[in-house]
């Protein structure tokens, strides 16, 4: 019912910025909670952040809190992720998910993208 598609991801130095775009088709996105989450070679997948479907609420990680904003514009049907600060333990495939609640956990997402690759390293 949602395709997901990434974009942003690449090598960034420690302290540096990227921004993740996740772009979804159209038909309900709005109807979706999105979440980010990411996985680092031999970890298991993890949460990142979440935003309820009006946007008007989030969810981070404690590691990521203060450093990283998900945003979302149903105009465009397109939820971002805004990384800032960037740590080497930041490194991993980043993934974008569509769900029914805004949850922590990723059985409660339906829909995945395919992942996009941010490494953080000098």
């Amino acid at each position: 019912q949602v395709q997901l598609v990434e974009s942003g991801g690449g090598l960034v130095q420690p302290g540096g910025s990227l921004r993740l775009s996740c772009a979804a088709s159209g038909r309900t996105f709005s109807s979706y909670a999105m979440g980010w989450f990411r996985q680092a070679p031999g970890k298991e997948r993890e949460f990142v952040a979440a935003i309820s479907r009006g946007g008007g609420s989030t969810l981070y990680a404690d590691s990521v809190k203060g450093r990283f904003t998900i945003s979302r514009d149903n105009a465009r049907n397109t939820v971002y992720l805004q990384m800032n600060s960037l740590k080497p333990e930041d490194t991993a495939v980043y993934y974008c998910a569509a769900g029914g609640l805004g949850t922590m956990t990723v059985n409660g997402y339906n829909y995945w993208g395919q992942g996009t690759q941010v490494t953080v390293s000098s």
